[in-house]
């Protein structure tokens, strides 16, 4: 406010900043993470944005506490009530996989080793090392090269898994099977609906054959969601006839409606069983820690899981996983 020379007074208005209300800035904290609750509950998620975040719904739900504090402490109960809901359904989705035991050791023993190898760049010396550590009985390989499986056979792969079924190639489609025991081919396994999934009757001693198929469908990007989709529901169902492990990069977590149906037809996780879960697998060696679990060993429910442990292979952005499984004697 001030006087004028010919009188008068000239008075300037002062400018409130306008405030939301804070019912309204909890609401915008808890609306997110309730709609992400449900598509995760109800499996809602559509599209190839949708799909791949639904991969990060471990921290969503560790974040949906921060929107339930707001709430509580601005005692908005409604908000509250639907803040805590959704906290509850993300902890419910999540926190079982952290929470597994080892199963009963009945049957054959069988180890399972899967990683994909980057255009073949993972390091043949550091695979050998776990190769002899840890004596799988099957090492299923995804974007195998046929310079990697001339390295690998160098570094000494070929004494001891002489049997393999291998589909390698110069792209990311080459995959591959390593065996200790005599394996024959079974041929169609999958429909051509990603990289190349071949599949194999692995003859284990002490009881019946038992099948595997390497996994690798394409990753859910852009257009190819819709391949990601249809190479996820043809994958074969579990059969009474023969015990079956599907292991490999998956490009899908456990928070995928499509994962989700897939085990629903007599699968099981192994990482999920023993509380390994929630291991990431997926970025290795990068600046930035692993941050997503899509690499998988996924068995039949008659199969007792023992253990499941990942390990860094240089050269690859994937890290190894690897599973001790027991098998029945016969079906």
């Amino acid at each position: 406010m001030e006087e004028t020379a010919v009188g008068g007074t000239i008075v300037t208005p002062v400018r409130k900043r306008r405030k939301f209300p804070a019912a309204t800035v909890t609401w915008l904290a808890v609306t997110p993470f309730a709609a992400w609750a449900v598509a995760r509950v109800a499996g809602l998620e559509r599209g190839s944005l949708p799909t791949q975040l639904m991969t990060a719904t471990p921290y969503a739900a560790a974040g949906s506490l921060v929107p339930l504090l707001i709430a509580a402490v601005g005692r908005r109960r409604a908000a509250t009530a639907v803040a805590l809901l959704a906290t509850a359904a993300l902890g419910f989705s999540v926190l079982p996989r952290a929470l597994g035991t080892a199963e009963a050791a009945t049957g054959r023993p069988f180890r399972v080793m899967t990683m994909n190898m980057l255009f073949g760049r993972a390091d043949p010396a550091t695979i050998m090392q776990l190769v002899r550590e840890f004596s799988p009985d099957v090492l299923s390989t995804q974007e195998l090269t046929p310079g990697a499986v001339a390295d690998l056979d160098a570094a000494g792969l070929k004494e001891l898994m002489p049997y393999r079924v291998l589909q390698d190639e110069w792209n990311a489609r080459g995959s591959g099977l390593y065996s200790k025991h005599p394996l024959q081919e079974i041929a169609n396994v999958m429909p051509p609906v990603g990289h190349h999934m071949p599949g194999a009757m692995i003859s284990l001693p002490g009881g019946d054959p038992i099948e595997f198929i390497d996994a690798h469908p394409f990753p859910p990007l852009g257009g190819q969601v819709v391949n990601w989709n249809e190479a996820l529901a043809a994958f074969p169902s579990a059969s009474p006839d023969r015990v079956r492990v599907i292991a490999g990069d998956f490009n899908a977590s456990l928070d995928h409606a499509a994962m989700r149906g897939l085990l629903s037809r007599g699968y099981k996780d192994a990482a999920d069983q023993v509380g390994a879960g929630l291991i990431p697998t997926w970025p290795a060696n990068k600046r930035v820690p692993p941050m997503i679990t899509i690499d998988h060993v996924l068995v039949d429910r008659r199969v007792g899981v023992q253990e499941v442990s990942v390990r860094d292979v240089p050269g690859t952005d994937h890290r190894a996983v690897l599973a001790e499984l027991t098998v029945p004697r016969t079906v």
